[in-house]
């Protein structure tokens, strides 16, 4: 049987620092997948020995992209050690600034790092304007911008681009391939709204510098947040919460919830309706194994499905109809595995640890039979360590987190929010809910997704109004603010479910500094190496079974691979306190 090798490497638009290679089989199918992070953070050795209530801004600069989240983690593992108890004001401006980041996250992705993989930017150019304002009155009739002399000025900027030998931003991409199915209109279409969801990224977000004082990597507070609430006030920034910025966070959560409904989830329709066939390819282990730890408390300090609008729980084996219950504190629930990681256990890498004794010692060796230079391999295999990534597991099972686990588990769990929205979608396009398990089921879990937290946006602002208006100005809660008050030694966690899947870290505080710290984040999840019984990750089972029309130019798997909306730790310098550097990763 011939084979052939395909390496993408670096695979995704943000952070890139994620290999792919696939073994393509004689039938033009990928037979098998290996996903490699290329590159190590080491935040968690940073932190040791820190203030914990420091920790959040160190991990927030895990990622520039899902911008505060790892943050919310952080404040919510340290409360959950030192026992804190936030405010009502402080749940709803977390709960606001949390779906803001989901909002103009997961349009991101669909139009900057997702819709490449099926738009041909290039075919735009041969598109008759008046053909796509036609489409897209149809699909959406309320949106303006919507002439064909708007959809020709468009084409004329993509022109003066091509006339200069250059494309920018849409430079890399493989424009012409047979796998495109988008007609030039519908291209054009997509390209303007590419465009118009960079205004929106700038707009949204403006949430953030009120509420957080700046995006990316807005603030955080440990016992609530640290935007003050001034209702006396007139200004129109700089003084916290007033009449004014609350109404003008009103004004931006409807101008987020219309581009959702009327350009993000009409486009995602128009691109499903030419490729149903990818809502067969892709699915790997989605169909039987899900995990999601729930987010938006709508009750504050109460973590479980009756507080949560995202539901938690665990789905195994495909069995939809027995929701487990997920404590991540159990250490017989999370394990996280090195056996494939360039990581070292000190009682041996054959087995696992749960996070609270979690190590992050790197130990770089290329496995047995890795073809090229040790810092330039060009082939890899599962026979040793291939990836920066640990490999966690739930009971024993490899996980997919994300989206696509959230809209099933709200399915599965008939959470409203989720079961209407999917049933409805999955009606409209004539689909069964098997179709989820896809790689464009996943896109269309984070439209839904998407539409929910827009919806979000409107509700807490008008929750923070009624709340502030009831006279309640409380925005935290410095009771144990001083390490005096602390236990000598305690430990706690902070979940979130993040806008790429379950999200947690793990904190030990001893003597009123951080003697140990662990991020599980959704890519850890879902681009894990195998694990120590030779699992595959959510990755690597997607691949498999997947054709490919031209090896050179492999857009079918950028396009399962981004439907995960991957995001890996970029970090390869470590430093100790002096400055001095202590590991130096080059895997190029």
């Amino acid at each position: 049987m011939s084979e052939t090798r395909i390496v993408v490497d670096p695979l995704t638009r943000i952070e890139g620092h994620l290999r792919v290679q696939a073994v393509l089989g004689s039938d033009g199918k990928i037979s098998d997948a290996m996903s490699t992070g290329t590159m190590w953070r080491g935040l968690e050795v940073i932190l040791k020995g820190r203030d914990p209530r420091d920790a959040w801004a160190f991990v927030e600069r895990i990622c520039g992209v899902c911008t505060g989240i790892h943050a919310l983690a952080a404040v919510r593992a340290v409360e959950d050690a030192i026992g804190i108890k936030i405010p009502k004001n402080a749940n709803i401006i977390r709960n606001l600034m949390n779906a803001t980041l989901y909002t103009q996250d997961h349009v991101t992705h669909f139009y900057q790092l997702h819709a490449l993989d099926w738009v041909d930017v290039v075919s735009a150019l041969n598109a008759d304007p008046r053909e796509t304002a036609a489409i897209q009155q149809k699909i959406s009739p309320n949106h303006v911008p919507s002439s064909a002399a708007y959809f020709a000025d468009v084409q004329r900027t993509l022109k003066e681009f091509v006339a200069t030998g250059q494309l920018s931003i849409f430079k890399n991409g493989y424009w012409g391939h047979p796998a495109m199915k988008l007609p030039p209109a519908v291209n054009l279409l997509a390209t303007a709204h590419y465009l118009e969801a960079l205004d929106f990224q700038r707009e949204v977000i403006k949430i953030h510098t009120i509420l957080g004082g700046k995006n990316p990597h807005p603030n955080y507070l440990v016992g609530g947040v640290p935007c003050p609430i001034n209702m006396s006030d007139t200004g129109s920034a700089g003084n916290g919460l007033n009449a004014t910025t609350m109404s003008y966070m009103k004004d931006i959560a409807k101008y987020a919830k219309k581009f959702v409904e009327e350009v993000y989830i009409p486009d995602v329709k128009a691109v499903a309706s030419f490729y149903p066939e990818w809502f067969k390819i892709g699915g790997g282990i989605s169909s039987k194994n899900l995990l999601c730890f729930g987010e938006f408390p709508e009750i504050p300090n109460q973590w479980d499905n009756k507080s949560l609008v995202m539901p938690m729980g665990a789905i195994v084996d495909g069995d939809l109809k027995n929701v487990q219950p997920v404590d991540p504190k159990d250490p017989k629930q999370i394990q996280e595995f090195v056996d494939h990681s360039w990581f070292k256990y000190a009682g041996g890498d054959d087995k696992g640890l749960h996070p609270f004794e979690g190590e992050s010692q790197p130990n770089y060796v290329l496995p047995e039979g890795a073809e090229g230079e040790r810092t330039k391999f060009k082939w890899l295999t599962a026979k040793g360590k291939y990836s920066w990534v640990k490999a966690p597991k739930w009971r024993g099972h490899m996980m997919e987190v994300g989206p696509l686990a959230r809209v099933v588990m709200g399915v599965a769990l008939g959470t409203p929010v989720y079961k209407d929205r999917a049933e409805a979608l999955l009606k409209e396009l004539n689909l069964p809910l098997e179709a989820m398990f896809s790689t464009l089921g996943r896109t269309a879990a984070r439209a839904i997704d998407c539409d929910i937290t827009a919806n979000l946006m409107g509700k807490y602002v008008d929750d923070l109004i009624a709340n502030v208006k009831a006279g309640d100005e409380v925005a935290a809660n410095m009771e144990k603010w001083e390490p005096s008050t602390w236990p000598k030694e305690c430990k706690g966690v902070g979940l979130c479910e993040a806008p790429r899947g379950a999200l947690s870290h793990f904190c030990v505080i001893k003597d009123g500094k951080l003697a140990n710290w662990q991020a599980v984040v959704p890519t850890t999840w879902n681009a894990a190496p195998r694990d120590n019984a030779g699992q595959k990750s959510a990755f690597e089972t997607s691949l498999i079974g997947t054709p490919i029309a031209d090896p050179k130019r492999p857009v079918e798997i950028l396009r399962t691979i981004h439907s995960f909306d991957p995001c890996l730790a970029c970090a390869s310098h470590l430093f100790d306190a002096n400055g001095t550097e202590i590991t130096k990763v080059d895997s190029e």
